[in-house]
């Protein structure tokens, strides 16, 4: 359903080929060139996507020798900026403080590199959503180090040396996975050993699992484990589905969208048409929940749970939404109805989605549950790239660069656009980004339109409290990249509970430095080994391409050590964003951290919630790892205590069912570190 993008792809690759291109002799006057013309149509006509692309190529940025911009310049970032300010103005969650791109300081220097159909060789397919970005104390220093996922040339582990500075351990830690196209990453302590393993999903490369041998040293048990499955994977989800202490894995399956032909790299190319996979079922792949056996063995026991998901899910989460101490499952899907589980105590899965969210998002893409308001319920955030990916709305966004557009649903595009053969029935589906607010009872209700949480082109959301006031914010990744305009990211400031206001601009993560919205994608040499590319044809000399810049998963942790939440990103074939805070220097700010340590449930105490009473406040947060899109972490968890000078109680339910309850002898501004009554 996306070859309508081909006009996209037009716009942006005549702007981008290089003024020094030169014409061949054998189109440099007017006959041969019409005679290209007619071999190109011979040549591309079981390919129209690709004639298009010649065709315009060779009479406008040829014959004309015109060049357009690559973008509408970017005096409309500024303008954004200037306006959110206003907007800023009148509301009372604070936003006095800034964002700046540390990278350099940080000395990472870990480059994303796509796959070619994410470029040069580009078609619609499921590689352009991107990798995941994980971190964990790998090395048991109580630092957080990062590790980056890439789809070309190994992913990296940094280690964490203090106040902002890294270094690349990738080597000695064995973990770089240099000859697999991998996607997602998760830490968690799976033998319960005290330290975090690794799990890495690939894309028909087999997936991997990791044991943390300790001092930042790993070593590939995958087929011990037997979770080395081989299909076209996404996000997964540590949890302890059956709470007997051990982590049991979900994995999320996307559906086939490659072919067997290879690319360069070794990548298996995608489909022509891998965007309609979701109405092919031979295309489906079903998503696996592993059951953890201990001994660091694990068991596929899907099918019998009755946890069969066939959805082209990206990623997924867990939360006990209904309270009876099991952890339950939302499972995203791409293209169609997302899917919610809910766990019998252990032993089975029943799915439950149209009584618990009758509308779910017709193309979720992210997914995280937390308190939005405070309220001590379980409230879930979904995010919806899809449903903004029609001809008629991605030609809206060539000349539409107003925050209005972008905050609007995306329901009267794709009602009008897509058939409901494509839409597999749309009366139950919201075409956008979803928060629901938990009215308990299982009875959730979408507010996104009251609280201003929709965003063009969303990947996934890290929450945080990022201004430490005590309720979390949402960072929303985002961005197309090669041949779609500039989208920048979003951080959205949480009001009280109450709604979100857009505050990237305010917060100096928008514009990026220097207004840096592009960069170089790839040449192609006309007259040497790229002669035969289609988009050569008659050319010699030179093609330079230029993409936007986006960025696709992301991580929020004290990067240096000061007290207040920082944010990395993981871009899209581009170095990664430090964004480091100057909140601690701006204003007084009160905070606790909370690190778990679980005897009887697992180590991590994933799926524990933990509430923290401060200044007449109780605050709730539940562990479940999810730190951002196609990502799960080990890390503790961050409580904004706004004004309160003191720690009036921390109460913890332990996965297990014990409950724990702690004092007053806890300092703010600390790390108080929970372990589980025995």
């Amino acid at each position: 359903m996306f070859s309508p993008l081909l006009r996209r792809q037009r716009r942006i690759l005549l702007a981008s080929v290089d003024q020094n291109l030169k014409l061949s002799n054998a189109v440099s006057n007017q006959r041969s060139f019409t005679s290209q013309i007619i071999e190109g149509r011979r040549i591309f006509s079981q390919s129209p996507v690709l004639w298009f692309i010649v065709f315009t190529l060779c009479t406008e940025s040829v014959v004309t020798g015109q060049r357009a911009g690559v973008s509408s310049g970017t005096g409309w970032l500024e303008e954004r900026k200037q306006q959110q300010s206003e907007t800023a103005k009148q509301f009372g969650a604070f936003h006095d403080f800034r964002f700046s791109d540390r990278r350099a300081e940080s000395g990472i220097q870990f480059l994303h590199r796509a796959v070619a159909d994410c470029n040069k060789s580009f078609k619609p397919v499921h590689y352009d959503h991107g990798t995941g970005i994980a971190v964990a104390d790998v090395d048991g220093d109580g630092r957080l180090d990062i590790y980056f996922v890439t789809q070309l040339g190994g992913n990296q582990l940094w280690r964490n040396l203090g106040k902002g500075q890294f270094e690349d351990i990738t080597t000695a830690a064995t973990v770089g996975l240099e000859n697999r196209v991998c996607v997602a990453a998760a830490f968690a302590d799976i033998d319960n050993d005290g330290d975090p393993d690794l799990f890495v999903t690939t894309v028909r490369f087999g997936n991997v699992l990791f044991e943390n041998l300790g001092k930042g040293r790993f070593q590939d048990i995958t087929p011990k484990a037997g979770v080395g499955h081989v299909g076209h994977s996404s996000g997964v989800v540590f949890f302890d589905f059956d709470k007997d202490g051990l982590l049991d894995l979900f994995v999320t399956n996307v559906g086939r969208y490659t072919t067997e032909e290879r690319g360069f790299g070794g990548y298996f190319i995608g489909l022509s048409d891998a965007f309609k996979g979701h109405l092919r079922p031979e295309r489906a792949e079903r998503s696996i929940l592993y059951k953890n056996l201990g001994g660091q063995r694990f068991k596929d026991v899907s099918k019998e749970v009755g946890l069969e998901d066939w959805g082209w899910s990206g990623d997924a989460a867990c939360a006990d939404l209904n309270q009876d101490g099991f952890p339950d499952l939302y499972v995203l899907n791409m293209q169609g109805d997302d899917h919610y589980y809910e766990n019998e105590q252990g032993k089975r899965f029943i799915e439950k989605t149209a009584s618990v969210f009758p509308r779910t998002p017709w193309g979720a893409m992210g997914i995280k549950f937390f308190d939005f308001n405070q309220d001590g319920r379980t409230d879930l955030f979904v995010t919806d790239m899809h449903s903004d990916m029609t001809e008629s709305q991605i030609k809206s966004t060539k000349t539409e660069l107003r925050a209005a557009f972008e905050k609007r649903k995306s329901e009267a595009w794709c009602t009008a656009e897509w058939t409901d053969a494509i839409l597999q029935g749309a009366s139950n589906n919201i075409f956008g980004n979803a928060l629901f607010l938990n009215q308990g009872q299982d009875r959730f209700s979408d507010i996104s339109d009251q609280a201003d949480a929709e965003t063009l082109w969303p990947w996934g959301l890290s929450v945080a409290d990022v201004n430490a006031d005590g309720y979390e914010d949402a960072f929303i990744t985002a961005g197309m990249g090669y041949t779609f305009r500039y989208c920048g990211n979003s951080l959205l400031l949480n009001e009280s509970g109450v709604r979100f206001f857009d505050s990237e601009f305010v917060l100096g993560i928008e514009p990026r430095p220097n207004g840096r919205t592009e960069k170089p994608a790839f040449t192609l040499d006309c007259s040497g080994q790229d002669k035969d590319h289609p988009l050569c044809q008659g050319l010699t000399g030179s093609l330079r391409f230029r993409e936007t810049l986006s960025s696709r998963s992301s991580v929020v942790f004290d990067i240096d050590d000061d007290g207040d939440l920082d944010i990395v990103t993981n871009e899209m074939n581009d170095r990664p964003q430090v964004l480091v805070s100057n909140l601690t220097e701006r204003r007084q700010i009160r905070f606790l951290r909370v690190r778990l340590v679980g005897t009887q449930s697992n180590r991590d105490g994933l799926g524990a919630m933990v509430q923290v009473r401060a200044g007449g406040k109780t605050l709730t947060q539940w562990l479940d790892g999810k730190s951002g899109y196609l990502s799960q972490s080990s890390m503790p968890l961050y409580f904004g205590l706004a004004k309160a000078e003191r720690i009036d109680g921390i109460e913890i339910s332990w996965p297990s069912g014990k409950k724990q309850t702690v004092g007053t002898n806890v300092a703010v501004n600390t790390t108080f570190v929970a372990t589980e009554p025995r």
